[in-house]
């Protein structure tokens, strides 16, 4: 499984909108600009969330977008199928030996349930909690 910027960018797309929930619209200027992306690219990837509903436009010289529903009833994975389509690791795994479909399904259920159970409202109030030192090793 490989998530393209599609998926990345629309997640950071969706993340400011969750950080800014309740505060009014937000244009897309204003996310391209923070996070140095191109702003047309995005205009691209918010047509199919707000066709999603996850996202709502709001015309007019304030305008923007805001979110179409709570923070905490979005998934990463919500947002991730509407922009990259099903979430799958391996095609055809059906022709693998029992062993390594097993994993297979196992790996891709895992990826899953993070994406299923990851809200945008966690996403938008992460804080880092150190546990990057628990990866390091020294030699």
């Amino acid at each position: 499984m490989r998530i393209s910027t599609k998926g990345r960018y629309g997640l950071t797309i969706m993340i400011e909108l969750a950080k800014r929930h309740g505060d009014g619209p937000t244009s897309l200027r204003v996310i391209a600009g923070a996070h140095n992306l191109s702003e047309h690219y995005l205009e691209q990837l918010i047509a199919p969330l707000r066709n999603a509903g996850f996202v709502r436009s709001i015309r007019g010289a304030y305008g923007g977008y805001v979110l179409g529903h709570e923070p905490e009833t979005i998934t990463a994975g919500d947002i991730i199928r509407v922009l990259e389509g099903p979430i799958t690791l391996v095609e055809g795994i059906e022709e693998e030996e029992p062993a390594k479909r097993e994993l297979w399904i196992r790996i891709s259920d895992a990826i899953k349930n993070v994406l299923e159970n990851t809200t945008l409202d966690d996403l938008a109030n992460h804080t880092t909690t150190g546990e990057s030192d628990a990866y390091m090793f020294y030699i």
